[in-house]
């Protein structure tokens, strides 16, 4: 027997059982009968000639107890139910020593996609596992907030950062972005930040989404004095639910609105920020990194042109002078003269750049200075992986950067494979262990997306990217 076969390699394959009749009021599979123990019957008797007597009738089985009807729309649901799977797998995944654990939530798994002309007919196991939500909502190393549209990935988000299940899980306040504001949504993400904590979900100027209320339901915030009292933060023109009390930051330009929250987090958290970060107000794939660093730290995104600082991003830099100041994003996005006359408000100003949106994110999830960045650079880590193209629903995720496994924001631009650069960049930071793998340090990652954007083959790549690995030594 050869070494490298597995040891039942010779063994004959057992014959499958004969198919069970199946039940045909239940659409499922029959279960088989238990067959009694002792020796087996001997032949059977010739029929009697006698009239037969008639079987009693077997007992009605007991009716099952209806469930009570829950007031939520059926994606929400199958998203909390889900959620509850999570739990379960990051309880797993979590008990092992050394790692740093996994947030327990979810999203709604997507739908497996259709198989296109000339692909390969799928295995019953690949059945399985689509009709399991395996690989599409999770992996051991991964997890799927899987929504096609940003109110249900923000409800989504909201629910697994805070399961609220007991009042002690749920936030004081939440804060209400419309689902074209990337700006206010990158620089509201701040307010996720301790103390305030409140998460993103999607309003609409002619109302709520049914995602966002179902969620708002279940998150039930109320207020309290780190919010100002406030259970809910409309930023711009967006439908605020009746009843709620909210502060209000005026609709506007995205500079006037991040100038504008970065004074409401001044007056909430009661101090001034470590650092201030500033965006590009034009290029939201290079400014979205942004909004997990702020729901991690607490500085504020401020934001600039192209060439021009805006005048109330000015008047914002000259609130705090002597902070240190961090520029994202490469000359093409933020140019040099602006830089300059950033610097003549503090001189200490830094650039943190790539050349396109996914080295951009890398780049800022390398970096450290001090305590300023995120300087990930090693493995045991959590991570969050949207696409490039999608802004809003890459902002809304900020809170998963802001708890759990704390990690930086990457990106993909593509839905079929990993780019070239972030496999390099996971790959640098793989975990790995000698000896004893109960005591190594884990990565995870959070997929903020359906298949349509993020789809399951690239999936299944960052989870084996992400794995665990035996380092020296006999594989």
């Amino acid at each position: 027997m050869s070494a490298d076969r597995p040891i039942n390699a010779d063994e004959p394959a057992p014959k499958p059982p004969e198919p069970e009749p199946q039940a045909e009021t239940s659409g499922l599979p029959a279960r088989p009968e238990a067959k009694p123990a002792g020796p087996r019957p001997g032949p059977v008797p010739p029929a009697p000639t006698t009239p037969r007597t008639k079987r009693p009738r077997p007992e009605p089985k007991p009716k099952r107890r209806r469930r009570k009807p829950m007031p939520l729309t059926p994606k929400l649901l199958a998203a909390l139910v889900l959620v509850a799977i999570a739990f379960i797998v990051a309880a797993v995944l979590g008990g092992s020593g050394g790692s740093k654990s996994a947030s327990q939530s979810a999203g709604p798994a997507p739908a497996p996609a259709p198989a296109t002309a000339g692909s390969a007919p799928e295995t019953p196991a690949s059945q399985t596992s689509e009709q399991l939500g395996y690989p599409a909502f999770a992996t051991n190393n991964t997890t799927r907030i899987g929504a096609s549209d940003p109110a249900s990935n923000a409800a989504a988000v909201a629910l697994a950062v805070f399961p609220s299940t007991d009042p002690s899980q749920r936030p004081k306040a939440v804060t209400l972005v419309g689902e074209e504001d990337w700006q206010g949504a990158i620089a509201a993400a701040v307010l996720m930040a301790a103390p305030v904590r409140a998460p993103l979900l999607i309003s609409n100027p002619d109302g709520v989404p049914d995602p966002t209320s179902e969620a708002l339901g279940a998150l039930d915030p109320q207020g309290d004095p780190a919010t100002g009292g406030a259970a809910a933060f409309a930023i711009g023109d967006v439908g605020v639910p009746s009843g709620t009390k909210a502060t209000k930051v005026a609709a506007g330009p995205g500079a006037a609105e991040a100038a504008a929250i970065a004074k409401l987090r001044d007056r909430l958290f009661d101090s001034a920020p470590a650092h201030i970060l500033i965006a590009p107000s034009t290029d939201p794939e290079i400014a979205i990194p942004a909004a997990a660093w702020a729901a991690r730290s607490g500085d504020p995104v401020l934001f600039a042109d192209s060439d021009e600082l805006p005048a109330v991003t000015e008047t914002a830099l000259k609130r705090h002078t002597g902070l240190p100041i961090f520029v994202l994003g490469p000359s093409s996005a933020i140019s040099s003269d602006v830089l300059r006359k950033i610097a003549k408000v503090d001189p200490r100003v830094k650039r943190i750049s790539g050349e396109n949106p996914v080295a951009n994110a890398i780049a800022f999830a390398r970096y450290g200075d001090g305590d300023f960045g995120w300087n990930v650079n090693d493995p045991g880590h959590g991570f969050v992986l949207a696409r490039s193209d999608s802004p809003i629903d890459a902002a809304v995720a900020a809170p998963l950067s802001g708890s759990g496994t704390w990690g930086p924001l990457l990106l993909t631009d593509s839905a079929a494979k990993v780019p070239a650069e972030l496999r390099s960049y996971f790959l640098d930071v793989k975990p790995g262990y000698t000896t004893n793998p109960t005591r190594a340090f884990y990565n995870h990652v959070w997929v903020i997306g359906d298949q349509e954007a993020i789809d399951v083959n690239q999936q299944a790549e960052v989870n084996g990217l992400a794995e665990l690995a035996k380092i020296g030594g006999e594989q």
